[in-house]
């Protein structure tokens, strides 16, 4: 057995376990693709995809590059919702899956236009990616789901694309705060037909929780 990770990896009893082989895949070439501000412009639907949404400044950018083990696969910005297209990267050599990094929604100053643009965009991509395995909606530990998140649950049900609830930023807040909008995350998952029941939780800065997640996007592509 070679350490190269099949197109289609399925764990057996001599290949090493789930959490071994994410480890092993996201330290391989991770490398931007394409940006796309209309769907016209996506790449060809070939491999399997994992897209990442969340309200601007929830850490998205910097769970990209905690995921890769990287300093700046994804930009990170002090300007929230400086992503304004859909962003590519291939993972793998050869390409195995792509992570896609949405654009932040929640705009607090951006004009009726912007908002209607994203608006088009997510819903037009999410309803109609044949390729698209699973979405991550990243949600701040720190508030918890508010309103602009679940209205973003809602069109991931309304499309019936499967998603988990990832909640960044855990280092942020106390134990006892955090054990809270954890459990208040799950009620609120109850309530969402598309959503996965299992919140994860995780910290870019401290490295928490993201072997986990990098395990759960490698079931959600083998799968």
């Amino acid at each position: 057995m070679t350490d190269q990770i099949p197109p289609n990896p399925i764990p057996d009893a001599e290949m090493p376990d789930d959490a071994e082989l994410a480890r092993k895949l996201f330290a391989g070439p991770v490398n931007f693709l394409l940006s796309a501000p209309q769907l016209q412009f996506l790449p060809e639907p070939e491999l399997a995809e994992v897209a990442f949404c969340g309200r601007s400044n929830v850490g998205k950018s910097s769970l990209l590059n905690a995921l890769t083990n990287r300093k700046a696969i994804a930009r990170t910005s002090v300007t929230p919702g400086r992503t304004q297209e859909l962003n590519f990267f291939d993972v793998g050599d050869p390409h195995i899956f792509r992570l896609v990094d949405m654009p932040g929604y929640g705009f607090a100053k951006a004009p009726p236009a912007v908002v209607e643009k994203w608006r088009r965009l997510v819903r037009d991509y999410l309803r109609g990616r044949v390729v698209l395995k699973r979405t991550l909606l990243l949600v701040d530990a720190r508030h918890g789901p508010k309103e602009v998140d679940r209205e973003m649950m809602e069109m991931l049900d309304q499309a019936a694309v499967g998603y988990r609830i990832v909640l960044t930023k855990a280092d942020k807040i106390k134990a006892s705060e955090l054990d809270a909008v954890i459990r208040a995350t799950e009620t609120e998952a109850r309530k969402h037909p598309a959503a996965y029941p299992m919140v994860h939780v995780t910290s870019s800065e401290k490295g928490l929780g993201i072997a986990e997640l990098r395990t759960a996007i490698l079931t959600d592509i083998t799968t």
